[in-house]
């Protein structure tokens, strides 16, 4: 009798403990009702923004430096993203940068001998655009008015400078020195008829000679074979440096957006820039998404990833894509591009922006060179590159 007293109390003590156990799951307490819903995800930077911020507050318009396209590549950059926040601190800085070689009368003290000096004349078709003063009409047309007489190779490609080191070759770099001036120009003071046609002229006749089967471009060609880099044969340089590529590459889209659907040689540029488009998918490095300082050569163990020119394809690709030059499937290219970028940013103690991997300026020379380039971390060349790349990529 005890026993079955005994197991009735335990099966009751056991009921009960059942039933006390699963009321808060069968009845939520009160306090887990009004827990607070988890923070939304935070927006992600305005890296743009970042980047001008530092290096308005690392330079002044004066301490930037002299007349040059490093200067001129990132200030156009700056520009990009002045448009998109109507930040006016970021185009005063602009105008009071080419306002230290633009006079009054529109005159600037600039020869316009090189390829390279014509690159930040974008700046002033830019301005005219902004504040509508002729001044910066009239520096801008001394570029166009150069050109009328501006030294060229056999059928037509202008030299990378009027020097007699530089005579008769076509550098890679050289068209994004005058071209996407050129059909900007045009738009700005009613001459594209002109400026189209010899922009698309420039990017063929280069494209001609420097692109070979994969896809890629050598930096240079020298007509006369005479330079020291030059092949006897070929007339090209030895490699593939990255920039050189990543300049033609966002020249061609450039000039593509600008020249109307049916110009005679957009057939031929949309061909030449597939085929770039193919030859950086293959050479994209797999690990980091971006390329290589020498483009095919990213096996070597001293070859490294450049961020300027990964900064530049990245650009075009994604570009090419949302206008409707590339297949689709570049945009997953430009991604990875655009993840292996921002991989070399980051944010110092002083709260600026710090961009690593850029290669400094670079003259034509064989693997041993290009890879010795220093790493620089801020050049102009990397940022200018990034702020076009962001810009353009920031959305997607």
């Amino acid at each position: 009798m005890r026993r079955r007293r005994l197991r009735a109390a335990l099966t009751a003590l056991a009921l009960t403990t059942a039933g006390l156990t699963a009321l808060p799951a069968a009845v939520p307490p009160a306090a887990a009702a009004q827990a607070p819903a988890p923070p939304p995800p935070a927006a992600a930077p305005d890296w743009s923004k970042a980047v001008v911020d530092s290096t308005m507050a690392r330079y002044t318009p004066t301490s930037i430096g002299g007349w040059s396209y490093p200067v001129g590549l990132y200030l156009y950059g700056q520009y990009l993203t002045y448009r998109r926040t109507h930040d006016p601190r970021l185009l005063t800085y602009l105008k009071n940068y080419v306002d230290r070689f633009v006079k009054s009368d529109g005159s600037i003290d600039q020869s316009f001998n090189n390829l390279d000096s014509m690159q930040a004349g974008r700046l002033l078709v830019i301005l005219h655009h902004e504040t509508g003063q002729d001044r910066y009409r009239k520096a801008a047309k001394k570029i166009r008015d150069r050109l009328a007489t501006y030294p060229r190779t056999s059928d037509g490609g202008f030299w990378h400078a009027d020097n007699s080191s530089r005579a008769h070759q076509l550098w890679a770099d050289g068209v994004y020195m005058v071209n996407p001036f050129l059909v900007e120009y045009g738009e700005e003071f009613g001459d594209s008829a002109y400026t189209n046609d010899e922009a698309a002229r420039q990017l063929a006749v280069y494209g001609g000679h420097l692109q070979v089967a994969d896809g890629l471009l050598k930096h240079a060609w020298d007509e006369s074979r005479t330079a020291s880099w030059a092949d006897p044969h070929t007339g090209l340089a030895p490699e593939h440096w990255c920039r050189a590529d990543g300049w033609y590459a966002m020249a061609v889209v450039g000039v593509l957006d600008a020249i109307p659907a049916n110009h005679p040689r957009r057939a031929r540029l949309l061909d030449i820039f597939r085929h770039l488009a193919a030859g950086l998918e293959k050479y994209q490095d797999p690990g980091t998404g971006r390329w290589f300082q020498v483009m095919d050569k990213g096996s070597r163990s001293d070859d490294w990833t450049e961020t300027s020119c990964s900064s530049m394809f990245t650009y075009a690709l994604s570009r090419g894509v949302r206008q409707g030059y590339l297949d689709p499937h570049y945009a997953a290219v430009a991604r990875r591009g655009y993840e292996g970028v921002l991989a070399e940013l980051s944010v110092g103690a002083d709260g600026r922006t710090d961009l690593t991997g850029i290669s400094v300026g670079t003259n034509v020379g064989d693997y041993a060179y290009y890879v010795g380039r220093t790493r620089a971390t801020n050049d102009f060349h990397g940022l200018g590159a990034f702020l076009i790349m962001n810009e353009q990529l920031r959305g997607d």
